[in-house]
């Protein structure tokens, strides 16, 4: 029993811990958006205005929007916001459909656990290459992959702490 409390307990520091981050890189993501929105109109405006030709919006917007998109999931996975297929919870017994979201949890977290991983070899891959984008402004791609690496290491972590909640039979959302 004491056991099962101490587990509780530090599922409820990772609970808060997950809420606390998830929260803070929110604005950061809202930013990004924005941000990725003024590049691209700035882009266009002077483009045609101006003529003015800019060969490094694409890139930048790119890589905003990877990073917003990256770094928001594990947020998103806190609410169960991601694409779900419902229709079965509805027609099975409380007890499959228990399994079914047990099975649902565990194997998001071990596609996203895997997906994290392949992620920061990549990113490692990059950084100790030097690899850059192939335009005429070439950023280091280590900008991009860093965004993907933690933001699925955070999805993962993530859906892994609600499946350890879904066990303990802490019904998460």
């Amino acid at each position: 029993m004491a056991g099962s409390h101490t587990a509780h307990r530090w599922l409820g520091l990772l609970d808060q811990g997950m809420l606390w981050l998830n929260r803070a890189i929110l604005l950061p993501c809202m930013i990004s958006l924005l941000s990725a929105a003024a590049i691209l109109t700035y882009s266009v405006f002077s483009r045609y205005y101006f003529k003015v030709p800019t060969d490094w919006q694409d890139e930048a917007a790119v890589f905003l929007l990877v990073g917003a998109t990256f770094l928001s999931g594990a947020y998103v996975q806190s609410y169960r916001g991601h694409v779900g297929i419902d229709a079965l919870a509805g027609i099975l017994p409380s007890g499959m459909n228990h399994a079914r979201k047990l099975l649902a949890d565990l194997a998001t977290a071990l596609f996203c656990t895997f997906f994290a991983w392949k992620s920061w070899t990549l990113l490692a891959e990059a950084i100790h290459e030097g690899q850059t984008t192939t335009s005429s402004w070439g950023p280091p791609l280590a900008i991009p992959y860093s965004t993907l690496a933690v933001g699925m290491t955070l999805v993962g972590l993530q859906a892994a702490l609600q499946f350890a909640r879904r066990v303990l039979g802490e019904e998460s959302k």
